[in-house]
C-alpha cells in the first residue's frame, strides 16, 4: 500500500522508449511487444498510461530520435512527462500529473534499466509510491565495452535487486508482463 493519502489507482509509466534511446537495445523487439501488450491492457482497464520522454543536447526535442518508436503511439489524453535527468521526477510535472489522477501505485518498462529505469523507480519508491518493475518490458543497450556487464546482465540484475525492496508502508516488486494486475 503507498504512503501517499488518497491515491488508489495504478498507472503504467513508460520511459524514454524512443527511436535513438532504442536503437540498439538488448531484444528490442520483445521488450517492444511487452509494452505494448502492457499500453493495451491498460487502456483497456482504464488505467492511465502516463508517457516520459526524455530530452537533452545529443537528444533534442521535435527530432525523429526523440520520438517514440512507431510500435508504441501515444493517445491525446494520455499524458506526456518531458524530462533532461534520469529520473522521472526530477524537475518534471511528473508528481502533478499522477496526484491528479490520485496514483499511488506504478507499472514501470521502458529503457534504459541502468538509467532512468532504475533512477526513476527509486525516486518513486522514496516518494511514497508502490513501485512495480515489468521485468521484461525493460531493456538497455550494451555498454560492456566500458566495463559495465552485458545487456542481459544488467536487466537480470536489476530484476532480482528490486524483487527485494521493503520500506515502511510501501510494496515494491518485480512482476513479468502476463502476471501484471493493475488493479490488485
Amino acid at each position: 500500500m503507498t504512503t501517499l493519502p488518497d491515491r488508489p489507482n495504478s498507472a503504467l509509466l513508460v520511459i524514454d522508449f524512443q527511436n535513438d534511446v532504442v536503437a540498439s537495445v538488448h531484444d528490442r523487439a520483445a521488450v517492444t511487444a511487452n509494452i505494448a501488450s502492457l499500453v493495451d491492457r491498460a487502456r483497456t482497464e482504464g488505467v492511465d498510461v502516463v508517457w516520459v520522454q526524455h530530452s537533452d543536447e545529443d537528444l533534442p526535442r521535435g527530432s525523429h530520435g526523440w520520438e517514440y518508436v512507431p510500435e508504441l503511439v501515444r493517445r491525446a489524453p494520455e499524458p506526456v512527462v518531458h524530462k533532461s535527468y534520469r529520473d522521472s521526477f526530477e524537475d518534471t510535472d511528473l508528481e502533478r500529473v499522477l496526484a491528479e489522477r490520485g496514483i499511488g501505485r506504478l507499472f514501470v518498462a521502458g529503457a534504459q534499466t541502468d538509467a532512468c529505469i532504475r533512477s526513476t523507480v527509486h525516486g518513486a519508491f522514496t516518494r511514497g509510491y508502490d513501485v512495480f518493475l515489468v521485468g521484461d518490458a525493460h531493456t538497455t543497450e550494451d555498454l560492456s565495452a566500458y566495463g559495465a556487464p552485458s545487456p542481459a546482465q544488467v536487466i537480470a540484475h536489476t530484476n532480482f535487486y528490486w524483487r527485494g525492496q521493503r520500506a515502511p508502508g510501501r510494496t515494491a516488486g518485480t512482476v513479468a508482463t502476463a502476471d501484471v494486475d493493475f488493479r490488485g
